[in-house]
């Protein structure tokens, strides 16, 4: 470590910053883009830091934010021994870990569109019943979840009601409409009973010969 003690306070500071965000950064990839568990820990980061609670262009997140410090620190290495000025050195940085931000956000905001919609036509929710997952507010007032089958999958899908009342957990709902921006509007209903198969019993007739006697 001899070579980073004669560093000045300066340079070593770009150095922590761009080796502790390059670990991280590449530990956050992995996990995101293999489906490990440690991606969904931090998408809850993420979800605590950005106050957007829908599916919007999320910049502020935690994968973004270590993206950030990870090109901030590099570039600011960059700048220093290409001999630019302290004050230069940090606004080619700044600016370089912003534009790293909004490549960022715009892959995954790219990403998660397609993993929600794919291809999923949500008009082929119409007239499908499910169960309330989330509560769903009466007259639109707040949004709920609903687990319905769609296109022959069980999803939880965003869904908003008419009803004078809220529909709580558990309850029994039609799809009756999907916005365009492919929210559910459901009512509550009675679940479908499935129809009884009927069995029919098969009879043989017999028919005597003609010719016979009395006894």
């Amino acid at each position: 470590m001899e070579w980073f003690s004669a560093l000045d306070g300066f340079s070593q500071f770009f150095w922590i910053i761009a080796l502790a965000g390059s670990v991280i950064f590449i530990f956050v990839i992995i996990t995101t883009f293999l489906g490990m568990d440690g991606g969904d820990d931090f998408d809850g980061a993420d979800s605590e830091i950005d106050a957007d609670g829908g599916i919007g262009f999320q910049f502020l997140t935690f994968k973004n934010l270590v993206g950030f410090f990870t090109i901030f620190g590099w570039i600011g290495i960059a700048c220093i021994n290409a001999g630019f000025s302290k004050s230069v050195s940090v606004i080619i940085a700044l600016g370089c870990g912003l534009l790293m931000m909004s490549i960022m956000a715009a892959l995954f905001y790219g990403m998660k569109k397609l993993a929600d919609s794919g291809t999923l036509n949500y008009k082929n929710a119409i007239g499908a019943i499910g169960e309330i997952y989330l509560t769903v507010g009466a007259n639109r007032s707040s949004m709920g979840k609903v687990s319905v089958t769609v296109q022959g999958t069980l999803r939880e899908l965003q869904a908003l009601s008419d009803s004078l009342s809220e529909l709580k957990s558990g309850a029994i709902i039609q799809v009756v409409d999907v916005t365009s921006n492919g929210i559910l509007i459901v009512e509550q209903t009675k679940k479908a009973i499935e129809p009884i198969e009927t069995i029919t019993i098969k009879t043989k007739t017999y028919e005597l010969p003609s010719n016979t006697t009395k006894l």
